[in-house]
């Protein structure tokens, strides 16, 4: 399933949905009434037995005329994760292009963690706000977003899949200018509207080797990165072990498991992004994740 949150014309409160084939939101509440009130999170640590009545129910649910849509989780538990670094070749353009405030590893010996603040997300449609960057150093991350399931602590690798609720599409924003001068990152990839993410969660199962999917980042229509899974130095059940040795993982956490190269600072010269700019990021199997920076 692809699951959604979304609003309906002339309305405020968010509703959980599904995405269907053409794109349309289906409203699974109208099937299922035991979904009406809850939101992502509380799907993410429900039991299966609820998923299983949600796909039974998308097949029976109706249109949503007008459904505009939300961040799948607009306000997570916790900050994002974001992991820096963790594609060899972005780890490489990194190193060379200045703006990695003197790190000594080229390709780091462990997963290099940051986080944004739920204030920086927005929705697939909505605009990234390039005046909060007054330093012109505007750049894309198209990366692969993990949602956890039932959460806990010291979560060991063998293991952590299965913690694992769905996959959605984070692009991280960052102001490169802002990020260099102040070396910890939030203050240069925290900023509002610098986490856009969506449209859909895709169910853990609908993707049981989550090294199958491909990342493709479009700017204008131009193709900037594109990687499979398979190439991230730290795989996703390495990320979940180490964020959660001494931090306790909730339902509706989110992991950016980083992005891979092509990104705006590995040209030359830099390719920074410009006001009417349009980023488009594509996952396999969860769909397109599209912001214009305003």
């Amino acid at each position: 399933m692809r699951l959604v949150t979304y609003t309906r014309a002339g309305r405020v409160q968010q509703e959980i949905g599904a995405l269907g084939a053409d794109g349309a939101v289906l409203d699974l509440g109208a099937v299922e009434p035991a979904l009406r009130g809850q939101t992502m999170r509380d799907l993410a640590g429900a039991e299966p037995a609820m998923l299983d009545r949600l796909r039974a129910a998308v097949a029976k649910a109706p249109k949503v005329d007008g459904a505009k849509l939300c961040a799948p989780i607009p306000r997570p538990p916790k900050n994002v994760f974001c992991v820096g670094k963790n594609y060899h070749e972005h780890a490489k353009e990194f190193a060379g292009s200045g703006f990695d405030g003197g790190a000594k590893d080229v390709v780091p010996p462990f997963p290099v963690v940051f986080s944004k603040p739920h204030t920086a997300i927005v929705a697939h449609g909505e605009p990234i706000l390039s005046q909060l960057d007054p330093t012109g150093g505007l750049d894309y991350e198209g990366e692969l977003a993990v949602v956890i399931g039932h959460g806990g602590r010291g979560i060991r690798k063998a293991d952590a899949l299965r913690h694992v609720f769905g996959y959605t599409i984070v692009n991280d924003v960052t102001a490169r200018h802002l990020q260099k001068r102040h070396s910890q990152w939030i203050l240069g990839k925290g900023l509002d509207s610098f986490c856009p993410m969506g449209p859909a969660i895709l169910t853990a199962d609908e993707a049981p080797d989550p090294t199958k999917l491909v990342l493709t980042t479009w700017v204008n229509g131009e193709q900037r990165q594109q990687a499979p899974v398979a190439d991230l130095i730290f795989d996703i059940p390495t990320l979940i072990e180490a964020i959660s040795a001494a931090i306790t993982l909730e339902p509706g956490d989110i992991i950016a498991t980083g992005t891979p190269a092509g990104v705006g600072i590995g040209f030359n010269p830099p390719k920074f992004l410009q006001k009417g700019d349009v980023v488009r990021i594509e996952v396999t199997g969860i769909g397109v994740l599209e912001n214009a920076v305003a």
